[in-house]
This record gives C-alpha cells, sequence and structure tokens, in this order.
C-alpha cells in the first residue's frame, strides 16, 4: 500500500535476551512494510507483550538486528529511541493505564510530548476518535473508573491517535468489545492506507474471520518461534 523504501519494522535473525524478556532465545524474523498488517495468534498474553516489547526495542539482543524505520534500535541513543516509540501506536494487555490522571491525559500525553501539534487539535482529534470508537467523547474519568469495554475503547483512542507509522495492536478487541470492531476495522484500514503498518495479536484468531485484506499475513507466536499459519486459518 506504499512504496516507502524502509520497512515500518523488520526483524532480522533478532534473537532476544532470556533473562531479559522471558522470551525463548530463538531467531525471530519478520519483514513488515508500510500499509501491511501482521496477525499473529497468541494464547498467553505475556508472551505477546514481551514479542511486542522486543519489536518496541525495549528488549537487549544476543544477536542479529531489530530495525524500526529503517533505525537499528539498538545503536539509537536513548532520547531518539524514545522519540521513535513516540511514533507507534500500542494496545498494551494491562493497558499501561496511570490512575492518578484522567483518561484524558493518559490518551493525549505521549502525542504532547512527541508532536508539535497544538493541544487544541490533538483534544479535537481525540474526541473524534473516541466518537467513532462509540465513547460520548473524551473520557475524564480516571481509567480505573471507566469498565473493560470503554478502557478497550479508551486504547484504541490512544493508539491511533497522531496518525501512528507503526500499530502494535495486543488483542485490542475481543468478543466482549466486538461491537467496536467495525470501528476499529475502518480505522485500521484508514492507518493501512496512509502507510501505516500494523501487527495484530490476538487471543482469539476467529475474530479475523473475514478479514483478508492485501499485505495481511498470518501467524502463531509459539515458545518455537514466529510460524506462518496456513492461509484460509
Amino acid at each position: 500500500m506504499s512504496d516507502d523504501l524502509h520497512a515500518a519494522l523488520e526483524l532480522r535473525e533478532a534473537c532476544p535476551v532470556f533473562e531479559e524478556s522471558g522470551l525463548t532465545s530463538v531467531p525471530y524474523s519478520l519483514r513488515l512494510m508500510p500499509g501491511d498488517c501482521l496477525l499473529i495468534a497468541c494464547r498467553d498474553p505475556v508472551r505477546a507483550t514481551r514479542f511486542a516489547d522486543l519489536c518496541s526495542g525495549l528488549i537487549p539482543l544476543v544477536s542479529g538486528q531489530a530495525l524500526c524505520m529503517g533505525l537499528d534500535w539498538e545503536h539509537l541513543a536513548e532520547n531518539r529511541a524514545w522519540a521513535l516509540r513516540g511514533r507507534i501506536g500500542r494496545v498494551m494487555q494491562q493497558g499501561a493505564w496511570i490512575d492518578l490522571f484522567g483518561t484524558d491525559l493518559n490518551i493525549l500525553v505521549q502525542q504532547l510530548h512527541h508532536t508539535r501539534t497544538t493541544t487544541e487539535d490533538l483534544v479535537a482529534q481525540a474526541i473524534t476518535l473516541s466518537r467513532r470508537f462509540g465513547l460520548p467523547g473524551l473520557p475524564t474519568l480516571t481509567p480505573g473508573r471507566l469498565n473493560n469495554a470503554d478502557r478497550a475503547r479508551a486504547a484504541c483512542v490512544r493508539a491511533f491517535l497522531g496518525e501512528p507509522k507503526l500499530l502494535i495492536l495486543e488483542d485490542p478487541v475481543d468478543f466482549e468489545t466486538a461491537d467496536m470492531m467495525t470501528a476499529f476495522l475502518a480505522e485500521l484500514t484508514a492507518a493501512r492506507e496512509r502507510g501505516c503498518g500494523v501487527i495484530w495479536f490476538s487471543r482469539e484468531p476467529d475474530l479475523w474471520h473475514g478479514y483478508n485484506a492485501a499485505g495481511t499475513h498470518r501467524y502463531r507466536l509459539l515458545d518455537e518461534g514466529l510460524m506462518p499459519m496456513k492461509q484460509g486459518v
């Protein structure tokens, strides 16, 4: 969907340090081009999160390389690495919410820190996304006071805000929140058309049924590594 020369994400025989990650020290390889989508089935949410951390440059490697938008995570200074992570939209298994602040600030803080877009424009974008995902507006209650479904909607708003270049989505939709699937797929498609690469983890791969867009590839994340799934599964 894009002719960008650099992959949105590339793992080249990347072998993580087991003691730092808990991931099996086997080489992981993938190449995610702008606009592509990797669907990764993983029943173990902890393993999915650790692999997402590997893709985000948060886990040291024994060997191999992990690159994001053509930049090697291990060769980036800390401030540049965090700036690059500012271009990644992520839904995390545990939410990574700070309950000292309202959900609105939790949603906005990454973009406020990493972009020059005005606060007014960011708030307007966040309100629009919130309504698309079925919230009445940008939620101001603390995350702990939202129900699970509304927290899931808020997590998607945070991930898609700011037109990220890479989306790493850990179980963004499940059967409990399947009513937002239409909105989710609409935003996912729009992001991919802008050239955003996507990794979508799910413990419930049946949710992918019918999603066979161009540039979509399916894998399983197991102890043995990242394994291609059969077509049509």
